[in-house]
Protein backbone atom coordinates (compact mmCIF):
# COMPACT_ATOMS: atom_id res chain seq x y z
CA UNK A 1 0.00 0.00 0.00
CA UNK A 2 1.49 3.34 -0.94
CA UNK A 3 1.40 6.30 1.43
CA UNK A 4 -1.59 8.01 -0.24
CA UNK A 5 -3.61 4.78 0.02
CA UNK A 6 -2.54 4.49 3.66
CA UNK A 7 -3.72 8.05 4.40
CA UNK A 8 -6.97 7.49 2.50
CA UNK A 9 -7.63 4.25 4.38
CA UNK A 10 -7.01 5.95 7.74
CA UNK A 11 -9.35 8.83 6.87
CA UNK A 12 -12.13 6.55 5.58
CA UNK A 13 -11.89 3.87 8.30
CA UNK A 14 -12.11 6.22 11.28
CA UNK A 15 -15.16 8.35 12.06
CA UNK A 16 -12.88 11.00 13.58
CA UNK A 17 -9.12 11.20 13.07
CA UNK A 18 -6.51 13.85 13.76
CA UNK A 19 -3.17 13.86 11.98
CA UNK A 20 -0.97 15.69 14.45
CA UNK A 21 2.54 16.25 15.68
CA UNK A 22 2.83 13.86 18.60
CA UNK A 23 -0.12 12.19 20.30
CA UNK A 24 -3.07 13.54 22.30
CA UNK A 25 -1.27 12.42 25.47
CA UNK A 26 2.10 13.85 24.41
CA UNK A 27 1.63 16.54 21.75
CA UNK A 28 4.74 17.96 20.11
CA UNK A 29 3.19 21.22 18.93
CA UNK A 30 0.86 23.79 20.47
CA UNK A 31 -1.60 23.72 17.56
CA UNK A 32 -1.81 19.93 17.67
CA UNK A 33 -2.26 20.06 21.44
CA UNK A 34 -5.16 22.54 21.31
CA UNK A 35 -6.93 20.71 18.48
CA UNK A 36 -6.60 17.34 20.25
CA UNK A 37 -7.89 18.87 23.49
CA UNK A 38 -10.96 20.22 21.67
CA UNK A 39 -11.64 16.77 20.18
CA UNK A 40 -11.15 15.10 23.57
CA UNK A 41 -13.53 17.59 25.17
CA UNK A 42 -16.25 16.32 22.82
CA UNK A 43 -16.30 13.15 24.94
CA UNK A 44 -16.00 10.61 22.13
CA UNK A 45 -13.20 8.31 21.00
CA UNK A 46 -11.10 9.49 18.07
CA UNK A 47 -8.12 8.14 16.19
CA UNK A 48 -4.82 9.93 15.86
CA UNK A 49 -1.75 9.64 13.66
CA UNK A 50 1.60 11.04 14.78
CA UNK A 51 2.95 12.56 11.56
CA UNK A 52 6.40 12.92 13.15
CA UNK A 53 6.64 9.13 13.49
CA UNK A 54 6.07 8.54 9.76
CA UNK A 55 8.09 10.80 7.43
CA UNK A 56 6.11 9.62 4.38
CA UNK A 57 2.82 10.72 5.91
CA UNK A 58 4.41 13.97 7.08
CA UNK A 59 5.58 14.73 3.53
CA UNK A 60 2.47 13.58 1.67
CA UNK A 61 -0.51 14.46 3.88
CA UNK A 62 -0.53 18.11 2.69
CA UNK A 63 -1.15 16.80 -0.86
CA UNK A 64 -4.00 14.51 0.23
CA UNK A 65 -6.56 17.26 0.84
CA UNK A 66 -4.53 20.23 -0.38
CA UNK A 67 -4.09 21.48 3.20
CA UNK A 68 -0.51 22.56 3.92
CA UNK A 69 -0.33 22.53 7.71
CA UNK A 70 -0.74 20.26 10.74
CA UNK A 71 -2.85 19.27 12.51
CA UNK A 72 -5.52 18.06 10.10
CA UNK A 73 -8.86 16.85 11.46
CA UNK A 74 -11.14 14.58 9.42
CA UNK A 75 -14.71 13.71 10.37
CA UNK A 76 -16.63 11.14 8.31
CA UNK A 77 -13.90 11.17 5.68
CA UNK A 78 -14.05 14.94 5.17
CA UNK A 79 -11.37 17.46 6.07
CA UNK A 80 -12.70 19.77 8.78
CA UNK A 81 -9.52 21.83 8.93
CA UNK A 82 -6.72 22.63 11.30
CA UNK A 83 -6.43 24.04 14.78
CA UNK A 84 -8.15 27.41 14.29
CA UNK A 85 -11.19 26.00 12.50
CA UNK A 86 -11.49 23.16 15.02
CA UNK A 87 -11.38 25.55 17.99
CA UNK A 88 -13.90 27.87 16.35
CA UNK A 89 -16.29 24.97 15.73
CA UNK A 90 -15.82 23.80 19.33
CA UNK A 91 -16.55 27.26 20.75
CA UNK A 92 -19.76 27.43 18.70
CA UNK A 93 -20.81 23.96 19.92
CA UNK A 94 -20.74 22.58 16.38
CA UNK A 95 -17.70 20.31 16.75
CA UNK A 96 -19.36 18.38 19.57
CA UNK A 97 -22.40 17.68 17.34
CA UNK A 98 -20.24 16.70 14.36
CA UNK A 99 -18.14 14.29 16.43
CA UNK A 100 -21.12 12.74 18.20
CA UNK A 101 -22.96 12.18 14.91
CA UNK A 102 -19.88 10.69 13.25
CA UNK A 103 -19.15 8.30 16.10
CA UNK A 104 -22.78 7.22 16.50
CA UNK A 105 -23.18 6.76 12.76
CA UNK A 106 -26.21 9.06 12.69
Amino acid sequence: MDVMEKIDSTVKNNAVVIFMKGSPQLPQCGYSSRAAQALAACGEEFAHVNVLADPEIFQNLPRYANWPTFPQIYINGELVGGCDITLELYQKGELQKMVKQAVSGA
